[in-house]
């Protein structure tokens, strides 16, 4: 529950003041007024000390996706908004979730409207999520539209994480052997390279070149660490303050000759499940177009869907601008004609929704045989490389003795 901080009078007239637990600022007075206090200033505690402490996503995916099912069961029951949320807050194992509920409920119950009461935490319920509500309660299917924002959220975080796993699997190998090959240059080399010194043995090219990197990483080793956290720094900052750095940072993934067409595939079906999933709610088509816009998570796929507005608008159809841009494959952008030729836009979006996440499921798979061993080969050839330089002269002083 969220802290307030009030002032106000006793019924014997006495100043009062100090800090009351509740859903919202209503329910803070009416709490106030039940405690015998005329309530005269009443606002949310901004102390450190009344704010809940929150690490990483507000509620997770898996917990948001139950919440939709459970909706759905409660409300084709034939419980009320009210109560179905008033059960599901007080059984919600995420405190976040638990919170909201708890305010939605109270604003329900004082006459909002649902999709108006969460779209008051922008945190929790995504856009998607709000917008077909709205036309949920328009057309009275409550439960379907529940059900398919449960299916739409689950297969699109089944995509996300399947896609992340094989980024950071050859990112994870990569930070082991850069940590390898500074451990070896700069706590193993120098010692070798002192007992060889001392018994005056002739260097090969190949030693002479690690111990001088060796040398260099033992007394500058501050320098690179610092160009790192530099890069790492100054990259998060321009990758969120700047647009167009942003932008050409999706655009040169989606570029990549190998994960670039893992992760085109990815962005396709996202946004082709959210639109199908909007459509089917019957939320208006340039609605829809907005919110996909909104939700897709690419500037790349962003830019498209404002031009497929635009299109829309000056009366043309939805296929024209995915057919003018390379990203949409002649799959996508003929199975959209066909949807928008024969009234079945949302289904076509679907079916290509269905296709392309069993495409990403195969890619993913065929990385992940093919990045290992590679990964395992990269890492042999630069620690081969430190060991040789260590051991051919060693061989040349034992070939001496």
């Amino acid at each position: 529950m969220t802290v307030f901080k009030y002032s106000g009078r006793s019924k014997t007239g006495g100043l009062r003041k100090g800090t009351i637990q509740a859903v919202n600022k209503n329910a803070a007075i009416v709490k106030l007024r039940e405690q015998g206090i005329n309530p005269r200033q009443v606002e949310e505690s901004k102390s450190i000390f009344h704010k809940d402490l929150n690490i990483g996503s507000s509620v997770k995916n898996q917990d948001f996706v139950i919440y939709c099912r459970q909706f759905a069961t409660l409300i084709r029951a034939g419980i009320s908004i009210v109560e179905a949320t008033n059960i599901l807050a007080r059984q919600s194992t995420s405190k976040a979730l638990k919170r909201a509920l708890e305010s939605v409920e109270e604003d329900v119950r004082t006459g909002s409207a649902f999709s108006q009461a969460v779209a008051k935490h922008p945190k929790i319920f995504p856009d998607l999520f709000i917008n077909m509500m709205k036309s949920g309660e328009a057309t009275g299917n409550i439960d379907e539209t529940l059900e398919r924002l449960a299916n739409t959220f689950e297969k699109q975080f089944r995509i996300k994480k399947k896609v992340q796993s094989t980024l950071t699997y050859p990112a994870i190998l990569l930070v082991i052997t850069i940590v390898v090959v500074f451990f070896l240059l700069i706590y193993i080399v120098p010692t070798f390279v002192a007992t060889f010194e001392d018994m005056g043995a002739e260097l090969p090219l190949i030693t002479v070149v690690t111990v001088a990197i060796s040398n260099w990483l033992t007394k500058f080793w501050w320098i690179v660490l610092a160009l790192v956290l530099a890069v790492v720094v100054g990259f998060n900052m321009f990758y969120k303050s700047n647009k167009k750095f942003h932008y050409m940072v999706h655009y040169t993934l989606l570029r990549l000759p190998v994960f670039g067409p893992l992760l085109q595939k990815s962005a396709i079906s996202r946004l082709t499940r959210t639109l199908s999933s909007l459509f089917s709610s019957a939320v208006p088509i340039l609605h829809a177009i907005t919110i996909s816009q909104r939700v897709s998570g690419n500037p790349v796929i962003s830019e498209v869907m404002v031009q497929a507005r635009e299109s829309l608008e000056k009366g043309h159809t939805l296929t024209e601008p995915l057919a003018k841009s390379w990203l949409f494959p002649p799959l996508v952008t003929s199975m959209t004609k066909i949807g928008e030729s024969t009234g079945s836009l949302d289904y076509m979006l679907e079916k290509i929704a269905d296709f392309y996440e069993e495409e990403v499921d195969r890619a993913v798979d065929t990385l992940k045989s093919l990045i290992e061993p590679m990964m395992i080969l990269f890492l042999a050839i630069i620690v081969g490389f430190i060991v040789a330089a260590i051991m051919l002269p060693m061989f040349s002083l034992y070939e001496q003795m």
